[in-house]
């Protein structure tokens, strides 16, 4: 996120989450500062509970080490709708050839960790330990969700990971060590999204990459709207050890 010490610096705006109390200690979103990036409170802890109930709002987590925990909520949102999601020429071919194996939760904490690896270039990663054992715990309580790409040597080749709540999943980062991997991943998730009648893959902030396949941006409002009505659906989602796309 751009100016996050800027916008810190902004206490007297921005709401203080408690630690053990009521995981629906949260401000209203349309409280957000009035940024692209949307920071709305600070504060708090990674508790299952207090991360479900951030994602059902339209807020998620994202800070630096030594920062404390920010929470965000961008307004316009960057989406993908399942039926939206744009399959390049490259890609196509690439799919065509299975050049990939593709899983499912096979290895969550492995994906993990490759997309908490610094990017090149950089030393720096928002995915910190903190972060990484409170997704790992949410995996095993069945709302994370890893999709693996494995290489013709059985090697871990790209992946991404997020957290599936009643029709929407929120996407978190993805990993790819060899041409289109990640992408094959995002594929096959797009595959078993359709077949459960999801409605949207939040990809949380616009990039260039996320647009190249098939991202928009959705107005706040109206994103929040969404998860009010499909997020209240139990996650009762049964995942293949192996995908194929027909």
């Amino acid at each position: 996120m751009t100016s996050v010490s800027r916008q810190i610096t902004a206490k007297r705006q921005l709401y203080w989450v408690r630690d053990n109390v009521i995981a629906g200690d949260f401000p209203d979103v349309e409280s957000a500062l009035r940024d692209p990036d949307g920071l709305l409170a600070i504060g708090g802890d990674l508790t299952p509970n207090r991360l479900l109930s951030a994602y059902r709002r339209g807020i998620f987590p994202w800070f630096s080490h030594g920062q404390p925990i920010l929470w965000w909520s961008p307004d316009p949102r960057c989406v993908l709708k399942p039926e939206d999601f744009n399959v390049s020429r490259s890609l196509a071919r690439t799919l065509r050839q299975e050049r990939y194996r593709v899983t499912f939760n096979r290895t969550f904490d492995q994906v993990l960790a490759a997309c908490a690896a610094p990017r090149k270039g950089s030393t720096e990663t928002w995915i910190t330990p903190e972060m990484k054992a409170a997704y790992s715990l949410l995996h095993r309580k069945g709302w994370g969700v890893s999709v693996e790409s494995w290489n013709a040597a059985g090697e871990l080749a790209g992946g991404l990971y997020g957290i599936a709540l009643g029709r929407v999943f929120f996407g978190e980062s993805m990993f790819s060590r060899e041409a289109d991997a990640s992408k094959v991943a995002l594929a096959h998730l797009v595959h078993e999204l359709k077949q459960r009648d999801f409605r949207l893959i939040d990809c949380q902030v616009h990039s260039r990459h996320l647009q190249s396949l098939g991202a928009t941006p959705m107005v706040r409002q109206l994103f929040v709207s969404v998860l009010r009505h499909y997020c209240a659906e139990p996650a009762a989602h049964k995942w293949p050890a192996e995908s194929k796309l027909p």
